[in-house]
């Protein structure tokens, strides 16, 4: 069973670090541009805190999430970056004390969820570690897109795990996004960790494989990085198909990042 403390307080620590990368930037700077089409610095912090307080929706009362996703069918695909765009325009430094305060209670309502209780979602009824661990998932992401818009280079860390594994679980979910049937074998994916370890995924002999740096894995499947400017390699058709349009995150399918962007 996944340890959901451990989980928070890694999903902590992930958010303290995007933290750090704004709560110094001038105000002007909240207006840089991001590798996101038309997402600035503001968008990206925005996001987190709007997708947050869905979470914490979902965990205090899930009885009230139908109404929730009503307006999201009502919108559309545009429905996430309307929410994004309006919350933007808050001032940066009273977005960024909401954002924190939103986390806490993120926290706080996750770690009351019971074991085994389900949480309503966007896509597929989520676990409270599950949903902690798509929390981390997006922090990291978007975060990635902030250090990118500053010219920050992060070191990665063994916070990745929760990343990669997501990654990993979502396999069929990508395909389905693509309107795609889910290859019926498994994958085998081998995933060199910051510390030098291998992280292993799958069974051992399993034909369709994909080998690499966790973080460059992180990226392709979080579509931070296009899977040409990584050192993520795949065997065999299915798995080469799988890089391609691989999508850890809810919503239609995403526009990813142009080979060579990042190059």
């Amino acid at each position: 069973m996944a340890d959901l403390e451990a989980i928070l307080a890694d999903l902590d620590a992930e958010s303290r670090e995007v933290d750090g990368l704004v709560a110094g930037l001038p105000e002007p700077d909240w207006a840089r541009p991001t590798p996101a089409e038309g997402w600035t610095i503001a968008h990206q912090i925005a996001h987190l805190h709007w997708t947050d307080q869905r979470a914490l929706l979902a965990a205090r009362e899930p009885d009230d999430f139908g109404e929730e996703l009503k307006r999201a069918l009502a919108a559309g695909e545009t429905y996430v970056d309307e929410g994004a765009a309006e919350l933007a325009t808050t001032p940066p430094g009273e977005l960024l004390e909401r954002w924190r305060r939103g986390r806490a209670e993120l926290h706080a309502a996750l770690a009351a969820v019971p074991p085994g209780e389900k949480l309503p979602w966007y896509g597929p009824p989520m676990s409270a570690p599950s949903m902690a661990t798509g929390r981390m998932m997006e922090t990291w992401a978007h975060g990635q897109d902030v250090a990118d818009a500053l010219g920050v280079e992060r070191a990665p860390t063994a916070r990745l795990w929760h990343i990669a594994r997501f990654g990993v679980r979502t396999r069929d979910f990508a395909f389905a996004l693509h309107s795609l049937a889910a290859p019926t074998e498994e994958f085998r994916v081998e995933l060199t960790a910051p510390d030098g370890s291998l992280w292993t995924f799958g069974p051992e002999d399993a034909a369709q494989r994909v080998t690499g740096s966790a973080l460059g894995f992180c990226l392709i499947v979080t579509q931070r990085r296009h899977p040409a400017d990584t050192d993520v390699r795949a065997e065999g058709e299915s798995a080469q198909e799988w890089l391609g349009l691989a999508q850890a995150f809810a919503g239609p399918p995403g526009k990813g990042r142009e080979p060579g962007q990042f190059a």
